[in-house]
């Protein structure tokens, strides 16, 4: 069975290296939640674990380093951060904005809708491009 993370980006191409790669995410899902963004590494492992030490630790620092540019760009109440996996086994992190007034709020975005929520406009593609490299450029290059 052919890995959709494999084979596909995954979204929209934020920032990569030779570890994971940032998308943001271009579905239903995404337009619902801007800014939705993915952490995908770059070969398939299932879990964390998978990964060296100062590997696993360079993914965190890149979920953490897209949260800050989220956080600067699209000011949500919360930011959700999530590493399932069940569908598709391939390690990949969320980072998900959310609002108060969002169609799922407080529940995560994959259970059923409370409410309509508010449509919010999504950061600009190249201003969370530039707060993602401006915040990965204050972390320390891949190991």
């Amino acid at each position: 069975m052919e890995c959709e993370l494999c084979a596909h980006p995954g979204g929209d191409l934020l920032w990569e290296d030779e570890l994971c790669r940032v998308v943001r995410v271009a579905d239903a899902a995404g337009d619902a939640f801007p800014g939705y963004c993915r952490i995908v590494a770059q070969r398939h492992v299932a879990e964390m674990t998978d990964l060296p030490p100062d590997q696993a630790r360079r993914v965190m620092e890149v979920v953490f380093a897209t949260e800050r540019a989220l956080r600067r760009t699209a000011a949500p109440d919360k930011i959700n951060l999530a590493s399932l996996g069940n569908v598709v086994p391939h390690l990949h992190w969320h980072v998900i904005p959310r609002w108060r007034d969002d169609s799922h709020f407080p529940a995560p975005i994959w259970a059923a809708a409370k409410r309509e929520g508010v449509r919010r406009a999504a950061p600009g593609h190249a201003s969370l491009k530039q707060a993602l490299a401006d915040e990965l450029s204050t972390t320390n290059e891949t190991p």
